[in-house]
């Protein structure tokens, strides 16, 4: 049974309660996260290996933690009913990934447009033919420019933190944006590890669309008195004036969340070392690979730093520039075959050819350390030789 419940703000919950310690998997700190989110409604359906953290979740609504929840007949209608669950009013939760982030490609940029604060788990897998259920992020690459905000945790601490910090950032009325909350599947989602959880007692406090910046449909504020004809209507000035200064406004909002996004996890990067000469930057569970390649590395006498991308949206292009401008090499591991993170690293940097895109592994191999150290010494090898 659902006990009495104590609200807390995100500070408090985040920076300040008191913890224990659980063993448990990635999935089970998604659970964890929006047991004490206060959600009002989750909407589900299944795709590995997304599906047990949604399964929790139903166990949470049979708990009282959760006022709606049930199971629709695809991605696609699961992520456009939870828009309109959003649209009047809730605090909201859902998951995917994989294909079911493709089939739903649709509502993504429909979220962000109607800025609506909604918050999504993806549990990252292979989309690619032949097909693959595996880790790998490639569909993080599809929605960098669909006007969500895109957290990506290396393990499960910070998917329980993310998740969390996530309802706080996208309600800030300056923010109000959907956020997406990355994990890479298999690597974080069915691994079990230490997590530091508030007490079940205590929950975020509630959600008050009074605060939106964009009206909750409702009898008085029906969709036709938000949808305005100049929006929908091709054929004249105003029309495409409306559309251009609404994605302008749409942008801003992503870059308000900068502050919001420091102030509950700290920043947009984390660091290690980040004054030596070769640097790694990554994010998700590449970064834990990375730091045992750095381990070996010092060991052998390199010096190697580590710069971990924690909001990909917004991108940290100006700590990026900060932090490696005295890199004379940089090198960027990831878990898909487009190297989207090295494409949005090398658009950032000046003097890009210390940018060296790689190792890049996908459907579901594994990152040895030594992948890693082979390029950075490949990469100076060329710079020895150049």
């Amino acid at each position: 049974m659902k006990p009495e419940m104590q609200t807390l703000s995100a500070e408090e919950m985040l920076l300040r309660a008191p913890r224990h310690k659980a063993f448990i998997t990635g999935s089970e700190a998604v659970a964890e996260a929006v047991k004490r989110a206060n959600v009002d409604m989750a909407i589900a359906y299944p795709i590995t290996p997304q599906s047990e953290s949604m399964h929790l979740v139903g166990d949470l609504f049979a708990g009282g933690y959760i006022r709606d929840y049930y199971r629709a007949e695809n991605e696609f209608a699961v992520l456009a009913a939870i828009h309109g669950a959003a649209l009047g009013g809730g605090r909201v939760f859902t998951a995917t990934c994989g294909p079911g982030t493709l089939r739903a490609m649709e509502m993504f940029p429909v979220w962000a447009g109607s800025r609506q604060p909604i918050v999504c788990a993806f549990m990252c897998r292979g989309v690619s033919l032949p097909p693959s259920i595996q880790p790998e992020n490639i569909e993080m690459a599809f929605l960098l420019d669909t006007g969500m905000l895109m957290l990506h945790a290396e393990n499960a601490q910070e998917y329980f933190d993310m998740i969390l910090a996530a309802y706080a950032i996208a309600e800030e009325p300056d923010v109000h944006l959907p956020v997406g909350v990355f994990a890479d599947g298999f690597f974080v989602t069915h691994t079990r590890e230490i997590v530091n959880l508030p007490s079940d007692d205590v929950q975020l406090q509630p959600y008050d669309p009074r605060k939106s910046p964009v009206p909750a449909f409702d009898t008085e504020t029906p969709p036709l008195r938000i949808t305005r004809d100049p929006l929908l209507n091709k054929s004249n000035f105003i029309s495409y004036a409306a559309n251009a200064s609404w994605h302008q406004e749409i942008l801003a909002a992503a870059e308000r969340a900068r502050k919001h996004i420091g102030r509950l996890l700290g920043g947009l990067v984390e660091t290690d070392n980040a004054q030596a000469p070769i640097l790694i930057v990554a994010s998700g569970t590449a970064a834990s690979q990375s730091r045992e390649a750095i381990r070996a590395l010092r060991a052998a006498g390199l010096d190697v730093g580590l710069v971990k991308v924690k909001s990909v949206r917004p991108f940290p292009a100006a700590e990026l520039q900060e932090l490696t401008r005295h890199a004379e090499l940089i090198v960027v591991p990831e878990f898909n075959a487009g190297g989207w993170l090295a494409r949005e690293v090398k658009a950032t940097l000046d003097q890009n050819r210390r940018v060296e895109a790689g190792p890049r592994v996908f459907g579901g191999m594994t990152m040895p350390k030594e992948l890693i150290m082979a390029q950075i010494r490949s990469g100076l090898a060329k710079r020895r030789t150049a």
